[in-house]
């Protein structure tokens, strides 16, 4: 039978300004652990910490460009495209331009603060 999820948990974020994270699917909203599924929204000029997590994530931008740096140098992935990174790899994400990002980021598993590694 279906679930209805009627609505996301918001979840703090890491990261130098405030950014919204809306979880529908996860550990935190519906206690699933093999994945999450967040709607973020992140302001100009936000940048959170490096970080080599245990899972991969799948982003898609809606609005915006999402800055993701990685060992081989940086990617900017604007509205209408999405940006794939897998587990054991470094990145760290940002949204540079003023008006900053709106994005869907799917992780498997799930995201968890354990297992996201942030750089300290």
């Amino acid at each position: 039978m279906p679930t209805l999820i009627a609505a996301p948990t918001r979840v703090t974020a890491a990261g130098n300004k405030p950014k919204l994270i809306d979880e529908y699917i996860g550990r935190v909203n519906t206690r699933q652990a093999g994945l999450s599924v967040a709607h973020m929204r992140s302001p100009g000029g936000w940048l959170e910490p490096g970080q080599t997590p245990e899972f991969q994530e799948m982003t898609v931008v809606l609005r915006g460009l999402l800055r993701v740096e990685h060992r081989g140098g940086a990617l900017d992935v604007r509205a209408g495209q999405a940006v794939v990174t897998e587990a054991g790899e470094w990145v760290r994400y940002s949204t540079p331009e003023a008006e900053g990002a709106e994005y869907i980021a799917i992780c498997l598993p799930a995201f968890s603060p354990d297992t996201v590694h942030r750089d300290a």
